[in-house]
């Protein structure tokens, strides 16, 4: 085969690779993507005197960071703590969470991130379930770990606070917390340190040596679906995914002509437990030199736009109903956008309606990805360049390959859907000790099985249709809820919905929206006359049930499992 031709093949294989950005390559060098800690190191080395996060407006520096990161580090050595182990790290985004998550890093541990809105028996579950030896909690949501330390095997508990590493300040925001807001509830652990304390006294860091295989993050997943895995993540695994994003936005980061001074801040709202937030708005801000601005309670809208009014940022992440809620938000045309760069979307799916009331908003398109926690998570996205929102997932990312393929594992034709797998370097190796959940999902040929369904476009982009446990079958036709939610939210009445099927002993299933009003004068009738507008009849919904809230989890998804429990225990 002459060169030639292997690049038309190699084209023919990827169409995606003939719609890349000029500047982007198709693969990365994998043998200089080096580890985390390299990354980490490399940001307080190079930008010492950066700021680095921010929260409760209050920052610190890329060499505050570092000297605090190895000072826990050391702490956690000076216990007999050993390379590999597992620290679990349970707070919301404040100063202490990248702080421990750096520290026990550079240390050889692993990272177990953990969401604080945890009970007792799902904080149970994931910290045996990982063999977690260490747990550094929120004062918050201390009490939940005294409920659940019977059960755990803990041999140490550090507890931070919202004010830690503020200073004077700090002492502020923790009396408001605990004296005025009352956020903290009584809790006993005996033994317990305070991270202050060890921050306050920091030892010397033993050198350790970190390979590119070692593990660096056991990030949990199928909790909506099932009991929840740990997607194992190696340095090499989360460092390629940051050398990956590096390719496809640095291209666009590039300061104004003659600003030397130039820093990015990205909007950081999503937390930091959710591999998301862990990977593009924590570990690639330091690949760049950019501060995260840590938003602690994104479910407070209304605090959240006032701290954007009085915040300088870049760029933004969040997914569907963040966005959505913001845009909502009748100040938010006081927020200056005029130097946001750009507004990525991911985590779920993106509705145009949505996309459209972003824009309005703010005068930049929503530019969204896709990935999974066992992807690292970033696998595709799209150009940052697009002028309008798309309704794909755009291109897979540098050295990342997609196919579309049946139940017998066979890749179908450009147009027809099929599941998504992915193959790259930012795959986990698996699911921690869960082979056989592993074999489920990894195929022979080394692609992951997302268990979405989605579809190749002519023009070599990608575009979900739904989750495959998702979908609604009526009459033997596939009905995908993301579609009908699609339509939904454009209609003016509708502030967000969910559709599930539900059984029917006609259709075997029967199309259900459960609906969100923004309008109190909207009726079940208007929505699906309207529906028939715009889907054909199996697609319309045949009950519509009008809710003040949908369940959703912690980073804002709507948990459709939990509507199809509710109704099945209201039957029983």
């Amino acid at each position: 085969m002459t060169a030639l031709s292997a690049v038309q093949a190699t084209s023919d294989a990827r169409p995606w690779l003939a719609h890349y950005p000029p500047a982007v390559p198709p693969t990365i060098d994998e043998a200089k993507v080096g580890t985390l800690a390299d990354l980490i190191r490399g940001a307080y080395e190079t930008y010492p005197d950066r700021q680095a996060f921010e929260s409760f407006g209050k920052s610190i520096t890329f060499a505050e960071v570092g000297r605090t990161a190895r000072a826990f580090a050391a702490w956690l050595q000076a216990q007999g703590f050993k390379k590999g182990d597992r620290i679990a790290l349970m707070m919301p985004n404040i100063l202490a969470n990248p702080v421990t998550i750096f520290g026990t890093l550079l240390g050889g541990f692993t990272v177990v991130n953990v969401n604080p809105l945890y009970t007792a028996r799902e904080l149970t579950h994931q910290l045996n379930d990982s063999g977690a030896r260490a747990l550094v909690v929120i004062e918050n949501f201390a009490h939940v770990v005294e409920e659940a330390r019977p059960n755990l095997k803990l041999e140490s508990i550090i507890i931070a606070t919202a004010g830690d590493l503020m200073g004077f300040k700090g002492a502020i925001v923790n009396f408001v917390a605990r004296k005025i807001k009352k956020v903290v509830k009584p809790y006993n652990l005996p033994g317990a340190v305070p991270l202050k304390t060890i921050l306050a006294h920091p030892g010397t860091m033993s050198p350790v040596t970190i390979a590119p295989e070692d593990v660096a993050f056991l990030q949990y997943t199928g909790g909506t679906t099932g009991v929840a895995k740990g997607a194992t993540l190696t340095h090499h695994n989360v460092a390629s995914n940051v050398a990956q994003c590096a390719l496809w936005l640095g291209w666009e980061l590039e300061a104004p002509h003659g600003r030397t001074d130039y820093q990015h801040v990205m909007v950081t709202a999503l937390p930091l437990y959710h591999i998301f937030a862990l990977t593009c708005c924590c570990m690639f801000m330091l690949r760049i030199g950019a501060k995260s601005l840590l938003i602690a309670n994104p479910r407070d809208i209304a605090g959240f736009v006032k701290i954007l009014k009085g915040t300088r940022f870049t760029l933004f992440s969040g997914v569907n109903t963040l966005y959505n809620a913001l845009a909502s938000h009748p100040e938010i045309k006081e927020v200056d956008f005029s130097e946001l760069r750009f507004a990525i979307a991911g985590g779920m799916a993106t509705q145009a309606a949505v996309a459209k009331r972003w824009k309005d908003a703010t005068g930049r398109p929503i530019i969204e990805g896709y990935g999974l926690s066992e992807t690292s998570p970033v696998a595709s996205v799209n150009r940052t360049d697009i002028t309008e929102f798309t309704g794909t997932i755009g291109y897979p990312l540098s050295s990342t390959d997609f196919a579309i393929r049946d139940a017998e594992g066979n890749d179908v034709p450009v147009g027809q859907p099929g599941e998504i797998c992915i193959r790259g370097p930012q795959v986990m190796v698996g699911y921690w000790n869960r082979p056989d959940e592993t074999a489920k999902v990894m195929t022979a040929d080394g692609f992951f099985r997302t268990g979405d369904v989605g579809v190749l476009l002519p023009d070599g982009q990608f575009k979900v249709v739904d989750r495959m446990k998702d979908m609604v079958i009526v009459s033997g036709f596939n009905v995908y809820p993301n579609e009908v939610e699609d339509v939904l939210a454009k209609h003016p009445g509708v502030l967000e919905s969910a559709v599930i099927g539900l059984p029917d002993e006609h259709s075997g299933e029967a199309v259900t929206a459960f609906v969100v009003k923004r309008d109190p004068a909207v009726t079940a009738d208007e929505l699906r006359a309207f529906c028939k507008e715009n889907l054909t009849g199996y697609k319309v919904p045949k009950q519509i049930i009008f809710r003040e809230t949908l369940p959703k989890t912690n980073v804002g998804k709507v948990l459709r499992r939990a509507l199809r429990e509710e109704v099945a225990g209201q039957k029983v």
